[in-house]
């Protein structure tokens, strides 16, 4: 019976297949590893904005205790925040600029942070948008 390997965790995004590939999708669906997690710490997300955003703080120990993966929602949610953040970052071209901008009331979206809206798809594509019309002077 032949055994099925599980992908090494990437350390950085640079490790990560491409958007869009179908060793991206083989990593999803296998459960990224927690540690992966430690990529957003290293953005600059606080471990509160990772509970809200990715995993809760309860699941993730629970996790981490059993030595299992993150689920394929999770790896998503994972892999939208992450996303949403190197291209703020290509975009603010620092990272604490695009962290102040993602933590601060926006008036267009009801006084929501931008960064609250990245839990779900629909959010993530309307700050992805944001941050487009940023680049483009646009929006501020």
């Amino acid at each position: 019976m032949a055994t099925e390997t599980i992908s090494p965790a990437p350390q950085t995004i640079t490790e990560f297949p491409r958007l869009g590939s179908y060793e991206l999708l083989r990593l999803v669906e296998e459960g990224l590893p927690t540690d992966c997690l430690e990529l957003l710490k290293q953005r600059g997300l606080t471990f509160t904005e990772i509970g809200q955003l990715v995993i809760p703080p309860r699941t993730l120990k629970h996790r981490n205790a059993r030595g299992e993966r993150l689920t394929v929602t999770e790896s998503e949610r994972f892999l939208r925040v992450i996303r949403v953040l190197d291209f703020g970052l290509r975009v603010f071209g620092d990272s604490r600029k695009l962290l102040n901008w993602l933590r601060a009331p926006d008036i267009e979206i009801e006084n929501r942070p931008s960064m609250s809206l990245l839990g779900d798809e629909a959010g993530s594509r309307l700050v992805e948008g944001q941050l487009w019309g940023i680049a483009d002077g646009i929006y501020s």
